[in-house]
């Protein structure tokens, strides 16, 4: 009993919610408004930042300051890249929040917003709209409008799937069986992705540029479409980070304290998922965003979810936004999908991650 009421009275004290310390928020704001002005002021044609930054502030009711720019670069500003590094912070911003409460269900710092087949799912709705969509418009320049409804439609029935088949036989969703499920379905929707693939061997040029990762968009549509998504996904799985703190001591421990710990896990599944699976359906298959913010979060600010789920929020969105402002810049003329740069930086840190992982285990 003594060891007990030992143990619950520093749980007792993780479950306050001023874990968060204001110098990393600070840091974490500060990131996103960088972010936001040096997305808005680089590309093909490059603004002042600081005629960037009076911009955004005339956008508060009230304020009206002289920028120096022209009406064209307004425009640029306003109506192109505006809504694209917004979608580039939201978009980073729940791919992070959803691999940081991966790993804190699963209990596995190598676990992303892709382990339950969210990304599969997602491929293969995208890869069937686009093969048997009538060949109306061109197809080159911008996708269906049922591409991002048929990505969030294979993400969830992909998270179905796993959930149904990691109780099959009885079993408890334990979080191995759920990563076993994971994979299984995956490979499984991955297949049926190439099949279909080739199916359609003619829309293969546009099944790759998605599956890439892409953060073109035209207008405020996509952002108007994730933020219902993604205003719901932090809500729920902010309000959970005291309980993740203390499933990261286990089931029973965390049951002792008064936690349900599977609700818990399942209601933090089902909102993480729905995040991604919005980000997925308007961005692509973006990777290595739900493992490099988290984890360097954990590294720097410390082990506490109260301060992992809201700085990987913003630091997230910062470095989506960054990403996506080199792969605009570094090809000259060439847009680098954006995948590609999240998978330059991630496929090295996931490498250190295991190294580290591994040497640590007993």
């Amino acid at each position: 009993m003594i060891s007990g009421l030992r143990e619950a009275r520093p749980s007792e004290r993780a479950l306050r919610p001023a874990g968060l310390k204001p110098a990393w928020l600070a840091g974490g704001v500060l990131a996103v408004l960088v972010a936001l002005v040096a997305g808005l002021a680089f590309g093909s044609v490059a603004l002042p930042p600081a005629g960037v930054a009076a911009e955004l502030l005339n956008l508060i009711p009230g304020v009206r300051l002289h920028s120096g720019l022209s009406e064209r670069e307004v425009a640029i500003l306003l109506e192109l890249r505006l809504p694209r590094v917004v979608l580039g912070l939201l978009v980073g911003g729940m791919l992070a929040l959803a691999g940081a409460a991966y790993q804190g269900v699963f209990r596995n710092p190598l676990a992303d917003p892709h382990l339950l087949g969210v990304a599969a799912g997602a491929g293969l709705g995208v890869t069937a709209v686009i093969a048997f969509r009538s060949t109306t418009g061109d197809a080159t320049t911008s996708l269906p409008f049922g591409v991002p409804v048929a990505a969030f439609a294979g993400a969830l029935i992909a998270v179905a799937l796993t959930w149904i088949l990691g109780a099959a036989g009885g079993r408890d969703r334990s979080p191995a069986t759920l990563i076993l499920a994971g994979v299984a379905v995956s490979s499984f929707l991955a297949a049926a992705q190439t099949y279909v693939m080739q199916q359609h061997v003619d829309t293969l040029r546009e099944v790759y540029s998605w599956l890439l990762g892409r953060l073109a968009t035209a207008g405020w549509h996509d952002v108007l479409l994730v933020l219902p998504y993604a205003a719901v996904t932090g809500a729920i799985v902010l309000s959970q980070r005291r309980e993740l703190d203390v499933l990261t001591v286990g089931d029973e421990e965390a049951t002792g304290l008064g936690l349900h710990p599977q609700r818990s896990r399942y209601l933090l599944i089902v909102a993480a998922s729905l995040g991604t699976a919005a980000a997925v359906s308007v961005s692509g298959l973006i990777g290595f965003v739900g493992i490099i913010v988290p984890h360097t979060m954990r590294l720097l600010a410390g082990p506490s979810y109260r301060s992992i789920l809201p700085l990987s929020v913003l630091f997230g969105g910062a470095f989506l936004a960054l990403a996506d402002l080199l792969a605009r810049t570094a090809g000259g003329q060439a847009e680098i999908p954006i995948g590609v740069v999240t998978a330059f930086f991630g496929a090295p840190f996931f490498i250190v991650v295991l190294r580290t992982t591994r040497t640590a285990a007993p």
